[in-house]
């Protein structure tokens, strides 16, 4: 099979309370993301299937028919499709990501991440155990069948597990500083996904917690090492910039609230990446432990380059 040639395919059944809907009915419904003008042109076009064939948008639906979306294929923007292999057995893997590649299919990426790449070279029975944001670089874990794929997740989701990761971040950090409190979306910021840590709990607020012990400070920078007891969504981006101390090259919790806005647009200047220090957010996975079929499973990934290249400068 050529990988190369893999097609992004979306697909649900009809649900029970959409029987007897229009096909274009029931995308605009459905999927609002489009009006009902695009999901017709998409019908006619022939990135919509029904039943595995081409129709017409105002063909009518039956309950447990089959709709696939198969999105012409687009131009993805660049990553760093390059990792690093820290450990390969027949039943698992342990690579390093770099700091500009996501891990899962989204939105505008899908051969342009961890997991079509390891698909790629490996095969196609590749779960990622362990998930990173796109610009977050490190440990992660992946499963090659499913068997083990169950058996990480279980683990994961127990106790004994032990993350640490290294940050950079703006400000004097303290020797030592524990984080325990909740974690909501910001009301205020620009950004909706934005997100802010409060030692008081506040409605829809997620328990967090996240212990930090500082390694060393230098032209402005801490060099901090961070261990987060609980797995929320942006949990250490974001509470580092609610502490007061925003992360080095993090465009949505760093120094400026107008950078993520402005490289969403590609209006970032010379002087915004002078400020930023790194083209990605300074976060790295170092470590990863925890109980895997009796033992102790420890992977370790060292710092990147662009990390060690910063703290040269020191």
């Amino acid at each position: 099979m050529d990988r190369s040639s893999e097609t992004r395919i979306a697909e649900t059944l009809v649900e029970p309370e959409a029987n007897g809907l229009r096909l274009d009915l029931y995308l605009r419904k459905r999927f609002t993301y489009r009006s009902r003008t695009e999901w017709q042109r998409s019908i006619e076009e022939g990135e919509i299937l029904l039943n595995g064939r081409r129709t017409r948008p105002s063909r009518i639906l039956q309950t447990g028919e089959k709709v696939a979306f198969i999105p012409k294929p687009a131009e993805e923007p660049p990553v760093d499709r390059s990792f690093e292999l820290l450990e390969e057995t027949p039943d698992w893997l342990a690579v390093a990501k770099p700091g500009n590649l996501p891990c899962h299919p989204a939105g505008a990426f899908f051969r342009n991440t961890l997991w079509s790449v390891l698909r790629e070279q490996y095969g196609e029975n590749i779960h990622i155990a362990t998930r990173l944001d796109r610009e977050t670089s490190g440990v992660v874990l992946v499963a090659r069948n499913p068997e083990t794929a169950a058996a990480f997740t279980r683990a994961l989701t127990g106790t004994g597990v032990h993350k640490r990761y290294i940050a950079f971040v703006h400000g004097d950090f303290p020797d030592e500083l524990t984080a325990d409190g909740w974690l909501s979306y910001e009301p205020a910021a620009a950004i909706r996904k934005k997100r802010r840590f409060t030692f008081e709990q506040v409605p829809g607020g997620e328990r967090s917690e996240t212990s930090f012990r500082l390694l060393r400070r230098w032209n402005g920078l801490s060099e901090v090492e961070v261990f987060p007891r609980t797995g929320r969504l942006h949990q250490i981006r974001a509470t580092l910039c609610s502490l007061g101390y925003p992360m080095a090259g993090d465009k949505l919790y760093g120094l400026d609230d107008s950078f993520f806005t402005k490289f969403i647009e590609d209006k970032l200047t010379d002087a915004d990446r002078a400020r930023l220090l790194l083209p990605r957010q300074a976060l790295h996975a170092l470590e990863l432990r925890m109980p895997y079929r009796g033992a102790e499973l420890r992977i370790t990934a060292p710092l990147p380059p662009d990390m060690r290249k910063l703290t040269e400068e020191a």
